[in-house]
């Protein structure tokens, strides 16, 4: 294996799903602004829009997109141009 290829300043962050305001904390190499004390501790802070908490995948949630109409608009607007 190469030597120094991966970097050794991974620390713990916690990282915060927006959507539902779930934390969890991992090791990490990432550069934040943001700080955030839990339990007393203060640790690096990165926001994130989804997560596994959050994500309808995971989660069982999914949103049934009508796709029917969409073919139904497209056609009515495109059509068979070759007529």
């Amino acid at each position: 294996m190469k030597k120094e290829l991966h970097p050794g300043n991974y620390r713990p962050v916690a990282f915060k799903d927006m959507s539902n305001d779930e934390t969890f904390i991992t090791r990490s190499t990432i550069n934040t602004r943001e700080s955030i004390d839990i339990d007393g501790v203060t640790y690096p802070l990165v926001k994130l829009e989804i997560s596994n908490t959050s994500h309808p995948f995971y989660t069982g949630k999914a949103k049934l997109v009508d796709t029917a109409g969409r073919v139904d608009k497209f056609m009515s607007r495109y059509g068979n141009r070759r007529k």
